[in-house]
């Protein structure tokens, strides 16, 4: 008897998850969808691009609203797209009110040693990046096709933005730098400006017109990233228009891996946000 009880007892406990799991029905599945997927074709870069595209919610092309846009750099899905787009959704709400609701268009990479790097005079960057020194190309490509197609194809206004890091902080540095006029805000995180012996940082920048705003952050990074990262701030700061704000942060618990999700949240806050009455 004690037997046949312990058997018992052992069917119900391993029948019980099956039951549990029997009981528990999925009443419907769909996908989650936060924006959209588009392939272009560049006629100035010769290939296609991907773009991943954040629609703020109640996106409608029939609504008379229109949109500021982010453009990121390193904008792939499995790289800075969905969580630089999880601090926009997040900025935007009612009870935050850091940031308007905003458009997000995430550039996917091809080769961003390509595209984000000007011609360097150094050899062995020459040798171990074979591709690079096509920014003058991706420059045009921002400026010339994608810019216009946002611009046509999604509800925006004149807003634009720049996010940037690493090569990317380069590109968007070299961008604010020779073509000011593309972009409204520049968020630039840890710069590699020790590129081509530093050379971004000895031009002078075009002169502009509109409005500016400018932040510049960088981590614990070694010594070259952390005082190229501050004489860009300085150069600016002396060369700085009235038009234009200009911020620097230095934070020192983070490195070039973690700097850019805090920095772009402090820098949204520096930017955009606006005291409530």
């Amino acid at each position: 008897m004690k037997f046949r009880a312990i058997i018992l007892i052992l069917t119900i406990l391993v029948s019980y998850p099956m039951l549990a799991q029997e009981d528990t029905k999925v009443i419907e599945k769909s996908n989650l969808i936060i924006g959209e997927k588009v392939e272009i074709k560049s006629k100035i870069l010769n290939e296609n691009r991907i773009l991943n595209i954040y629609l703020p919610n109640g996106y409608s092309n029939d609504s008379l609203k229109k949109y500021p846009v982010i453009y990121l750099l390193d904008g792939s899905i499995d790289e800075d797209f969905l969580h630089i787009s999880g601090l926009v959704q997040f900025g935007s709400f009612s009870w935050i009110s850091m940031i308007q609701e905003t458009i997000v268009v995430g550039i996917s990479n091809v080769d961003r040693k390509r595209d984000f790097t000007f011609p360097t005079t150094i050899k062995k960057d020459k040798i171990d990046f074979p591709t690079t020194g096509k920014s003058e190309d991706f420059i045009t490509f921002l400026e010339k096709e994608l810019q216009p197609f946002i611009d046509s194809n999604y509800k925006t206004n004149t807003i634009k933005t720049i996010i940037g890091q690493s090569l990317g902080g380069l590109l968007a540095t070299e961008i604010l730098i020779k073509k000011p006029q593309l972009f409204n805000n520049y968020i630039i995180i840890s710069p590699s400006l020790w590129w081509n012996n530093e050379s971004l940082l000895a031009i002078k920048q075009k002169k502009y017109q509109s409005k500016k705003s400018i932040y510049i952050a960088v981590g614990k990074e070694g010594k070259v990233m952390e005082r190229t990262a501050k004489e860009l701030y300085e150069k600016l700061n002396f060369e700085r228009k009235e038009n234009t704000k200009l911020f620097y942060k230095f934070f020192k618990k983070q490195n070039h891996g973690d700097a850019l999700h805090l920095a772009v949240y402090n820098a949204f806050e520096k930017l955009f946000k606006t005291e409530k009455e």
